[in-house]
């Protein structure tokens, strides 16, 4: 039998009236969406239904909607007694993935990652920092052209290592365009800038970092239950006090996510279900390996169609 990884997406996967059917007819979803209200003092649940999709995009509220819709969506999934081998998450979808893996409590997730959202929002100065995807380069290539560029022109880094051919660069505005104006340097086909509010998973984020780590500190953590694959190291882990160290480190470190996935592979995953908002990640492990069998849990329907 094939093991199962449970995946959770991050940032960009957000939706306005995301998981609003799981939480109109099913009990637990409403219940953990009715709880992030409760632990944030604020209606996130009107502003994930209703948005204004400009206000559901800030960083601070997109980090916590997202993770309120992934485990409402998780909840209602539990009923078909799926238990997962390993699980994982992109980035903020660290957070959903330690919270299904009983590291950490779902109230102090929810907190945690709109403190970090705003962290992340306020370390660089608004238009200092940016993000590029660059389609169809080598992560080798692309590497040692953000270092040429980063002596030259700004800082600049590998922030997500998506798939095969999909790099994510962060760091300097300056730094980020002339990679996206060089990228052919690099093999690339074309570089495409982000609409994001910070040049995040970069060492300009050394602020965010710090304060992150000083609410990691106060925070009670468990060790997981099932093996969560860490972003910063692609590699699993279980224990409490080093969940607590990649939380922060992972903030200004790449995120692994192809590294990631062909490691469950290897550790013998054969379904990868996800969920939360979107498909995402679905599409991306997808192009890191075909033959993976990929489910995304991101409806009442889904969930109800799902057949093991």
């Amino acid at each position: 039998m094939g093991k199962i990884a449970f995946v959770f997406p991050g940032q960009g996967a957000q939706a306005v009236g995301m998981g609003k059917d799981a939480y109109d007819t099913i009990e637990a979803s409403r219940q953990v969406i009715d709880r992030a209200d409760a632990a944030l003092g604020f209606p996130l649940s009107e502003l994930i239904f209703n948005g204004p999709e400009e206000q559901l995009k800030q960083t601070a509220n997109t980090q916590p909607a997202l993770l309120a819709v992934s485990v409402a969506l998780l909840e209602a999934f539990k009923a078909r007694g799926v238990q997962p081998d390993f699980v994982a998450g992109h980035s903020l979808g660290e957070y959903s993935a330690l919270v299904a893996a009983g590291a950490i409590s779902y109230e102090d997730a929810l907190r945690t990652v709109r403190a970090r959202g705003q962290f992340m929002e306020l370390a660089v100065p608004g238009g200092a920092g940016a993000m590029a995807a660059v389609l169809g380069a080598e992560r080798a290539a692309l590497a040692e052209l953000c270092a040429t560029v980063s002596r030259e022109s700004g800082s600049v880094e590998l922030a997500n290592v998506n798939c095969p051919g999909q790099i994510v660069v962060s760091g300097t505005a300056s730094g980020v365009a002339a990679v996206v104006e060089r990228c052919k340097e690099a093999g690339a086909k074309r570089a495409i800038p982000l609409e994001v509010s910070g040049p995040f998973h970069s060492s300009l984020m050394q602020p965010a970092a710090d304060q992150l780590r000083e609410v990691l500190a106060g925070l009670s953590l468990q060790d997981a239950v099932v093996p969560v694959v860490a972003n910063v190291t692609a590699a699993p882990v279980t224990e409490a006090e080093t969940i607590r160290r990649l939380l922060a480190e992972q903030v200004v470190s790449p995120v692994l996510w192809e590294d990631s996935v062909r490691y469950l592979l290897e550790a013998g995953v054969d379904t990868f279900v996800e969920i939360g908002s979107g498909t995402v990640l679905t599409g991306l492990i997808r192009k890191i390996d075909r033959s993976a069998r990929v489910v995304s849990i991101n409806s009442v329907e889904a969930i109800e169609t799902y057949t093991g």
